[in-house]
């Protein structure tokens, strides 16, 4: 089997597990003391990944914004920030997007097979377009989009989101770690998107997630657990 990086899913959730207010509109569930953590994350990243949802109602840059941080990476001899990432079934990104348009290198956009020229002709120029086959559905193959971003030297992934994303790694079991912070409020539903959907997970009420940290953040609370055996290897932290 071909190899993948090691995969960090960061999210932020209401109590209720949503990821947004009702119909998906914003929510500010993170404080300033996790924003400088996630930063500090994304620093020590090769790639940060996420959904075309996510591209379209968020409209991240996925930057790394402390400039240390960005000083401290090119004087290593890497790009300011991680590459980022996108994974798209349709392909129906606007080109004008604050991630195809601000920091570089551009972004690398997989998409599924039978979008992918028409993407290509509508994102060329601002992203490198690259087919993502091999989804059970006809989607993006996760696992194939893993093991050509290791091929390209990607070794540490961070994934953002959103819900399908997060689903996705953790039903294939793709990702090592998860960072999940939890917001004092709670959504209420409402149509709000939660955390993950429906799936197989490896993880249930009889084989538990190992919890590795317990860290308050102002008044967040991040929960970090280890999902693969190679997580559990690294540097232990205390909880």
């Amino acid at each position: 089997m071909a190899e993948r990086p090691y995969t960090v899913l960061s999210c932020a959730v209401s109590l209720d597990g949503y990821l947004a207010g009702g119909a998906g509109e914003p929510l500010p569930l993170s404080g300033p003391a996790d924003r400088e953590r996630v930063d500090e994350v994304r620093a020590g990243c090769d790639a940060i990944l996420v959904g075309a949802t996510t591209v379209r109602h968020d409209d991240p840059r996925l930057l790394v914004r402390c400039p240390a941080r960005r000083a401290a990476r090119t004087a290593l001899g890497l790009p300011a920030s991680p590459t980022r990432v996108v994974v798209t079934r349709s392909g129906a990104l606007d080109g004008s997007a604050r991630l195809f348009t601000d920091g570089e290198p551009a972004p690398l956009v997989y998409c599924a097979t039978p979008a992918l020229e028409q993407t290509r002709q509508r994102l060329g120029a601002v992203a490198t377009v690259v087919e993502a086959a091999g989804g059970s559905d006809g989607g993006t193959g996760l696992r194939a989009v893993a093991e050509d971003l290791h091929g390209r030297g990607v070794r540490r992934l961070l994934v953002e989101g959103g819900g399908s994303v997060h689903t996705q790694f953790l039903t294939e079991d793709l990702a090592d770690e998860l960072q999940l912070v939890v917001a004092p409020c709670f959504v209420g539903g409402g149509g709000a998107p939660r955390f993950v959907g429906d799936g197989c997970f490896p993880w249930s009420a009889q084989d538990r997630a190992p919890l590795a940290e317990v860290r308050r953040l102002d008044d967040v609370v991040l929960l970090r657990y280890t999902l693969s055996a190679r997580s559990r290897a690294e540097p232990a932290e205390e909880v």
